[in-house]
């Protein structure tokens, strides 16, 4: 049973930060490249950030680039996501997702998904 659980999401004033948290079980994690996505109300999920499975390379998309870091422990099968610089159109439930073996800025073939974690930016 792969099982992907979220943290760290909460409500943060505007340029503040916060740490997202994925930990995962359930799966060979070295094996997976991991994503971050997001969705706010009434609006499509869409990609934030991807990273390979070793962890050697990583991919934003344009709107939280400079911003935003990916990274992962795989010792630990966790992998984060360290907002800076928030702004309140980041605000949105952030998940979590596994997709074997190469990255996508496409939520096709990320097999395995987290509950989501909201994040909250004030103005």
């Amino acid at each position: 049973q792969v099982q992907l659980v979220e943290s760290g999401g909460g409500l943060v004033q505007a340029g503040g930060s916060l740490r997202l948290s994925c930990a995962a079980s359930g799966l060979t994690f070295s094996s997976y490249a991991m994503g971050w996505f997001r969705q706010a109300p009434g609006k499509e999920r869409e990609f934030v950030a991807t990273i390979t499975g070793s962890g050697g390379s990583t991919y934003y998309a344009d709107s939280v680039k400079g911003r935003f870091t990916i990274s992962r422990d795989n010792a630990k099968n966790a992998v984060y996501l360290q907002m800076n610089s928030l702004k309140p159109g980041d605000t949105a439930v952030y998940f979590c997702a596994a997709r074997p073996g190469s990255g996508s800025i496409s939520r096709l073939g990320y097999d395995a998904w987290g509950q989501g974690t909201q994040v909250t930016v004030s103005s």
